[in-house]
């Protein structure tokens, strides 16, 4: 092979490293890799709210004694919402996913209920724990709702590069079997407004 055939060989070559780097093909994996790590973050952030939940209770516990029923929908609201583990995989499977939405909002309503509950014991509202516990758990319920605004800006960024040029062309051809992730979205009666009463 002479010197010049050789430069042709490697400009060629080149050539087809930029023209593959710039065309789309690591669009998806990258687009489908930060969704998951932003699922991750979901989860993380629920499996946090979770391992809070026995100190509340406990706390709650102490100072409401004939309040059993409510500390009970709490615990019992947990154990369902941490027996569903849906992993990144499940993410294209709208069934796992709206399982684990309804979990975790049963969760978020009887999380509500013994927090309402506590407006009843004064002594329990100064307690220093349950403060510390009461705002932990809406720091968390914060950190819920960023990890899912998070989770639905990639989820949407993945799914628009499987229906977008060029990424299509690859999404239709070298990732078939690549899905669209499930959105996250609403449970039904968080589109009414709740009803206060005084």
């Amino acid at each position: 092979m002479t010197f010049l055939s050789r430069i042709r060989a490697f400009f060629v070559l080149a050539l087809i490293g930029l023209s593959v780097s710039g065309c789309g093909y690591n669009v998806i994996p990258t687009k489908e890799e930060a969704a998951k790590a932003a699922w991750a973050e979901v989860q993380n952030q629920y499996q946090r709210r979770a391992d809070l939940v026995p100190n509340l209770v406990a706390t709650v516990q102490g100072f409401a004694k004939q309040e059993k029923e409510v500390l009970t929908a709490v615990t019992e609201a947990r154990a369902r919402a941490t027996a569903i583990n849906l992993t990144a995989d499940d993410l294209t499977d709208p069934e796992k996913v709206r399982a684990l939405q309804q979990a975790q909002a049963q969760l978020s309503g009887a999380l509500g209920r013994l927090l309402a509950v506590s407006e009843n014991y004064p002594e329990l509202k100064s307690n220093a724990n349950f403060l510390a516990l009461q705002s932990q758990l809406e720091g968390t319920e914060n950190r819920i709702a960023v990890a899912r605004r998070d989770y639905i800006a990639a989820a949407q960024d993945f799914n628009t590069a499987l229906r977008t040029f060029p990424t299509l062309f690859w999404a239709q051809t070298v990732f078939r079997s690549t899905k669209p992730l499930v959105p996250f979205t609403a449970e039904a009666d968080a589109q009414t407004a709740p009803k206060v009463k005084f």
